[in-house]
């Protein structure tokens, strides 16, 4: 890791611990030149999957196209970083999960997903987190086209609050 003054690559770590209930690490770090000390972060990153989109074409994941969109379903909601990120990690560790091994005669194997599932995870994941950001997100998603749609998505929402205060 260069050091971010003196662009020296000789870095020493002096304190390593985990951050996030232990999905990420926080390293603190000095330089042996200049002896700035500054802190790095790691965190798992799922770049091997393929996700297959409803037209039949396929892209590379992106950690960005997914937060964006949970983070439009929670604006203005009164919610913190450290949940969001722990909601995001979540949900890519379901991706994960989910995510098939697809085999090709002409290519090597590679991990593979529908987009599909991709929203049927998040939407899953946000139906427990914030009621209202399920709603924004399975509004878009699901493209509901008039109002009869959204209220039986409001409808079953509520059957399902019900449900889980009648089992407590």
């Amino acid at each position: 890791m260069k050091c971010p003054v003196c662009a020296a690559a000789d870095t020493r770590v002096l304190d390593s611990r985990e951050i996030h209930d232990g999905r990420a690490i926080r390293r603190r770090r000095n330089c042996r030149r200049c002896m700035f000390r500054f802190s790095t972060y790691e965190e798992m990153e799922l770049l091997d999957i393929i996700v297959k989109k409803r037209d039949g074409h396929e892209e590379e994941y992106s950690r960005e196209k997914l937060e964006g969109g949970i983070l439009r379903s929670l604006e203005k909601l009164p919610t913190t970083p450290a949940k969001v990120n722990g909601l995001i990690h979540r949900i890519e560790r379901d991706i994960a999960v989910k995510a098939k091994v697809v085999s090709r005669e002409d290519a090597p194997p590679r991990r593979e997903i529908e987009s599909r599932i991709i929203g049927e995870i998040v939407m899953k994941a946000l139906k427990r987190f914030d009621a209202v950001a399920y709603l924004r997100f399975a509004s878009v998603y699901q493209s509901f086209q008039d109002l009869g749609a959204f209220q039986k998505a409001l409808l079953e929402l509520n059957i399902g609050k019900k449900q889980k205060v009648a089992a407590r």
